[in-house]
């Protein structure tokens, strides 16, 4: 005689298994895609923020008290979003000169997202993904030149 298997409750076993290996790729990756986003928001924040805090600063500051201003605000909007600035992401250039009237100033932010939840300790370099930010102010026409010294 041939006895037949039960089987209730197979059911929420195979749901419990499938539910694990599709939502824990599932929740990697909106990880990583909201890291990626938050990043972006910061980088996009800091360099409209530093453009605007190179062209207004007062009469008499120099352009490296300028790069400093904008250096700052940088990492204030970076550190709003939860990431560190590094000393080499930002460069500021001027066209045609830093502070004088017509000339424009362009700040380009270049920095590296890390995927989430991987080790150091497997060696090599870790996985990111590239996040960069381009932003450009004008200083203006009729605006006094600053930054003689």
């Amino acid at each position: 005689m041939r006895r037949r298997r039960d089987e209730r409750g197979s059911a929420v076993v195979e749901f419990s298994w499938l539910a694990i290996l599709l939502l824990v790729p599932l929740v990697y990756m909106m990880l990583g895609v909201f890291d990626v986003q938050r990043a972006s928001y910061g980088a996009t924040a800091a360099t409209r923020a530093a453009g605007r805090a190179f062209v207004i600063v007062p009469d008499g500051v120099s352009e490296d008290e300028a790069r400093a201003r904008a250096f700052d605000a940088a990492r204030i909007a970076m550190r709003d979003q939860g990431m560190e600035l590094g000393d080499d992401e930002l460069t500021i250039s001027c066209t045609p000169a830093c502070l004088q009237p017509g000339s424009t100033v362009t700040v380009t932010l270049d920095t590296k997202v890390r995927l989430p939840l991987i080790p150091d300790a497997l060696g090599g370099e870790p996985p990111a993904i590239r996040i960069s930010s381009e932003h450009t102010e004008a200083f203006g026409d009729y605006r006094q030149a600053k930054g003689a010294g």
